[in-house]
This record gives C-alpha cells, structure tokens and sequence, in this order.
C-alpha cells in the first residue's frame, strides 16, 4: 500500500514539473517555422513585467494546460519589456502587437503564419484576455477559437 502510494506521488510530482516546463519560443520566426513543421497554430502571449500573474499563474501553470498545449499549440512568448532581446526583435514584438490589435497586456492571439520570399502573412485565429473561470474554462473558449466548425 505505501509502495503504491509513494508510486503515485511520484508521477504526480512528474507531472507537475512537466507542466512548469513548458517551451516558449521567444523568436517568431522560429515559431513560425516550427508552427508550420507541426502543423499546429501559434499561441502567442504578450506580455511584460509587473503584470497581474492570474494567467500564468491560474492558467498556464497547470498540468491541464501543459497538456492542451502540448497537443494544440506552438507556444510563443513575446515580452515587450524585455531588456535583453535585440532593438530589431523589440521593434518587430511591437509591430506584431499592434498588427494584432492587442491593446491590454497579458493577451493571448492564436494564429498561423506563413514566409514566402521574406514576407510574413499571418491568419489571425482570434485573441483573448484572461477572465475567471478557470483553465477548463479557458481551454474550451481557445477550442471554440481554434476550431470553430466543431463549437
């Protein structure tokens, strides 16, 4: 008995981990070429420091996320107030949020990209702001985003 229950607070705590070891990518260019090696569409979270936690912390730090993402999504950081990423990315991260239309930080957009002959296109899938519900809430708003033939 005390072997199955050290067995499964094992898995569990595994588990756990996992799900705060998610991959952002930082760069959009290598989201975009790894969105498209997958075939799965972006989620791109923009953000900046000294902002409200309750995404990351109520949504993004739980193993149901880590899953649906895993499955669903390229991750895709864009830290508007990062200080360590170059004047171009910081000049580029810009441009992209205000393209998306993203006026109140942290908002999440979902979308596919495509790069032919150096030109960037995107598809905006649609954008969402954090609001109470919880992840299971969440992550039936981003299906309906995602794929709204099937809602």
């Amino acid at each position: 008995m005390m072997k199955k229950l050290l067995v499964s607070l094992f898995f569990l705590g595994f588990i756990t981990m996992q799900s705060q070891n998610l991959v952002w990518k930082t760069n959009i260019n290598d989201a975009i070429e790894l969105s498209n090696q997958l075939k799965k569409p972006m989620l791109i979270l923009f953000t900046a420091n000294n902002l409200a936690d309750n995404l990351q912390n109520e949504i993004m730090r739980t193993l149901d996320f880590a899953l649906w993402s895993r499955d669903n999504v390229v991750l895709v950081k864009l830290d508007l107030s990062d200080s360590q990423i170059s004047d171009s990315d910081k000049e580029q991260n810009i441009k992209l949020k205000n393209a998306f239309g993203v006026e109140d930080l942290p908002e999440i957009c979902f979308a596919n990209a495509v790069i032919r002959k150096n030109k960037t296109t995107f598809q905006a899938l649609g954008k969402m702001a954090y609001s109470g519900g919880g992840v299971k809430a969440w992550i039936s708003e981003s299906n309906a985003l995602l794929h709204p033939s099937e809602f």
